[in-house]
């Protein structure tokens, strides 16, 4: 049974993504921030870290196109950048730790990465004109907080999960 909650616990943030979404914008003394949850990205990065690259880049591949599919009319944009991000995740920690902290604050560098290449992409193909500082300000920094806030309180349950699902994996290789 273990063998399917990675796969069941990517659906369901998948879906939580768009719920999380409609809270935003938030409006604190008269102006707007906007927070945009980045879920299934940091469960990821997680895979890709304790788990399996692949398995998170294949992963990332398919959440990216439904991704694009459902929620954006540029098809690849996700579906290029969620695996590419599980592959740096993967690489960086070669030469780092694992442990949970290290994992967390890599997580949450590599998410700011990703909403800081999707601005510049959206700025390029002139979808946004907002500028730098009002993103950094009012949809940058806000992001950052929930979904770091989410990471502290789940983090631990990901690494739980992936643990457990790969000491199924050692006992029972043909489950792989």
């Amino acid at each position: 049974m273990i063998r399917y909650w990675i796969p069941l616990i990517s659906i369901v943030l998948f879906f939580m993504e768009p719920i999380f979404g409609l809270f935003s914008p938030l409006k604190l003394d008269g102006e707007f921030f906007y927070i945009v949850p980045r879920f299934l990205i940091m469960f990821l990065i997680f895979v890709a870290v304790y788990y399996d690259l692949k398995h998170a880049v294949y992963y990332g591949l398919f959440f990216g196109l439904l991704y694009d599919v459902f929620f954006i009319d540029i098809i690849g944009l996700y579906s290029f950048l969620y695996p590419a991000v599980c592959l740096i995740a993967g690489y960086i920690v070669k030469s780092i730790h694992r442990n949970l902290v290290v994992t967390t604050v890599m997580t949450l560098a590599l998410t700011a990465i990703f909403e800081f290449v999707l601005y510049q992409f959206f700025k390029l193909i002139s979808l946004v004109s907002m500028p730098m500082d009002v993103f950094l300000h009012t949809r940058l920094m806000p992001t950052m907080i929930a979904n770091s806030l989410f990471l502290l309180m789940l983090g631990w349950i990901f690494k739980t999960v992936i643990d457990a699902r790969l000491i199924e994996r050692e006992k029972n290789p043909r489950l792989s």
